[in-house]
């Protein structure tokens, strides 16, 4: 498993690709993250491996390569974090910054999750399970994610259907809690 360690002002993880993305802006109150949000995402719709989520995230998908991007165009999202399938990661936004991820959502009582989350979009789809690679870049990630914002606890990470139900349904069935939480359990013992 590899590990991963956040720099001291707390903004980037190492060592990963930095790819900056121009879709974030200053959180408010310049607030600590409070919760980890995971996400699946294909481009297009599934098909894995391509340079497509890369280029969205950085505004620079041509529209035209394929007809699913017509339905997409224009839109501006990122991630904090992508984890492709053979576990690699990119970076796209400091955790210091909001990613614009999980658009209209909720957590509890509080709006706007973007406000005071992580994003860590997994290439995937709902229904196709992850590969063994994402789970164990997503658990290094997040023992890292825990050990400098201590308020990420177990019980602070959802998925996007959780903080969007009416609209999402990513990581979908096809991601495996039990196999996250087992891995932070034992990471703990």
């Amino acid at each position: 498993m590899s590990i991963y360690t956040i720099s001291q002002c707390g903004n980037l993880i190492g060592p990963v690709k930095q790819c900056h993305s121009p879709n974030q802006d200053d959180r408010p109150d310049s607030r600590e993250p409070e919760l980890i949000i995971i996400h699946g995402i294909s481009l297009p719709p599934g098909e894995f491996g391509g340079p497509y989520v890369e280029q969205l995230f950085t505004n620079c998908l041509d529209w035209d390569v394929h007809p699913y991007f017509a339905e997409i165009k224009g839109l501006k999202v990122s991630s904090h974090l992508f984890i492709r399938r053979d576990g690699g990661l990119i970076q796209f936004v400091p955790f210091s910054r909001r990613a614009w991820h999980a658009g209209e959502s909720r957590y509890r009582d509080r709006k706007n999750c973007n406000d005071f989350s992580i994003g860590i979009e997994l290439e995937g789809e709902d229904e196709v399970p992850y590969a063994d690679p994402q789970y164990n870049t997503l658990l290094s990630v997040i023992i890292a994610l825990q050990t400098t914002y201590t308020y990420l606890c177990a019980r602070r990470i959802v998925g996007h259907c959780d903080v969007s139900p009416d609209r999402k349904l990513d990581p979908g069935p096809a991601f495996d809690w039990l196999r996250l939480y087992a891995g932070l359990s034992n990471n703990t013992e």
